[in-house]
């Protein structure tokens, strides 16, 4: 159910960092995670209480991710 729900996302939001990039979708607990990387410390990740919640985070993330940090 839930890789339906990816792909239904991907489907609606063709050019969104998850449908180009498939990060790995799982559940810990009540939370849906969507991974690109080894490991969540390391890997860019979005989390949410529903699949649409987490892929749209790890959009944000991803999309953060490219944007150079300001240093004052």
């Amino acid at each position: 159910m839930a890789m339906r729900e990816m792909e239904r996302y991907c489907t609606t939001h063709p050019n969104t960092p998850v449908s180009l990039r498939h990060p790995r979708l799982f559940i810990r607990g009540r939370t849906f995670v969507a991974l690109l990387g080894p490991s969540i410390e390391e890997g860019i990740a979005g989390f949410g209480d529903s699949v649409q919640a987490a892929l749209r985070a790890f959009d944000r993330q991803y999309s953060r991710s490219l944007t150079p940090s300001r240093v004052e």
